[in-house]
């Protein structure tokens, strides 16, 4: 049985997994680029797109951190929680934080043409799932029992 006040990760994984998975990419991109769209308007407008998710992975980090310290618990990844939080970017995902890292990826990737940010940015919400998102549940529901039972209910683990 996990103890309420144990930690659920003693190494932040979440953004060791991601700068992992963008150097990664950023390499792929120059040693091995995949084949991008030709010339045209679809590039533009994935350009453009590109740029919006930046803006809401921004937007959704802002949410999150505010959220975050409006309910007096922790940023860290690797640290357990104080409180259950649920409003601000919880109120329509449980990882906020995680969904910005990979829609950050998606965005650069559509902003830059390197292919390899899709990819790696699938990878490493996997990732983080497994080594981070999985274990923050555990400890969530031992802290928070049928409190967070009801909000992980309600409220989808990415969108």
């Amino acid at each position: 049985m996990t103890d309420i006040h144990t930690a659920p990760n003693r190494i932040p994984w979440p953004p060791i997994i991601y700068l992992v998975a963008i150097a990664i990419s950023i390499a792929l991109g120059l040693l091995y680029p995949l084949p991008w769209l030709p010339s045209g308007i679809l590039p533009d407008i994935l350009f453009a797109l590109g740029w919006l998710a930046v803006a809401g992975t921004i937007a959704l980090y802002i949410s999150a951190m505010r959220a975050l310290k409006q309910g007096n618990t922790t940023i860290k990844p690797h640290k357990g929680a104080d409180h259950l939080v649920t409003g601000g970017a919880f109120s329509f995902t449980r990882n906020p934080i995680y969904l910005g890292n990979t829609l950050l990826m998606i965005g650069v990737g559509l902003i830059t043409g390197i292919v390899w940010f899709f990819l790696l940015a699938l990878v490493a919400a996997f990732t983080t799932q497994k080594l981070a998102i999985e274990r923050e549940e555990k400890h969530l529901m031992a802290r928070f029992g049928k409190k967070y039972r009801d909000y992980a209910k309600r409220i989808r683990r990415w969108i």
